[in-house]
């Protein structure tokens, strides 16, 4: 891999069954970066106070000045139309995804996949305490979609620099 991978992160209302996207982050394989807050659609009620204080984002803000979900849906497509780009956490990062295009009745025109699939075993082995040395490096306290998604392609491209071998 020439170029780092684009990187997408999502926050959520909380863990599990019934929780929905709140803000939506990636940075691109070019450095340009994307993040917005999206308003909860109508029947989207559940509220995790604990994901709240994780990532710092009230209800309220939501509805205030969070983007509508067509709208969300519509600018992920125009920039990322027929690019793969990758997340840490695939399994609830498509899940929350998913359920945003769903609910946009909008196809995804771009593919999301796991950054694992990048990896070497060993270099998966060292992810995460190389992660904790890119925040702890670059001292960012705050815990939001397009910081984690940088952090992420920081990530990678130390992992990159340190062990040469990507499948």
């Amino acid at each position: 891999m020439d170029t780092l991978p684009g990187i997408i992160d999502l926050e959520a209302s909380g863990f599990g069954r019934g929780n929905y996207p709140i803000e939506v982050g990636y940075i691109m394989s070019n450095g340009d970066t994307f993040c917005s807050l999206i308003q909860p659609a109508e029947g989207w009620d559940r509220w995790d106070e604990s994901a709240q204080a994780v990532h710092g984002i009230s209800r309220e803000i939501l509805l205030k000045v969070g983007k509508p979900i067509v709208e969300i849906a519509q600018i992920i497509n125009d920039q990322l139309s027929g690019e793969t780009i990758y997340s840490d956490a695939w399994g609830n990062d498509s899940s929350w995804l998913g359920l945003l295009f769903d609910e946009a009745n909008i196809p995804m025109r771009f593919r999301m996949d796991s950054i694992r699939s990048l990896l070497t075993e060993d270099q998966a082995a060292h992810w995460h305490d190389t992660k904790d040395r890119v925040i702890e490096a670059i001292s960012l306290k705050r815990h939001r979609a397009s910081a984690d998604a940088a952090i992420l392609q920081q990530t990678f491209s130390l992992i990159l620099k340190e062990n040469k071998e990507i499948v």
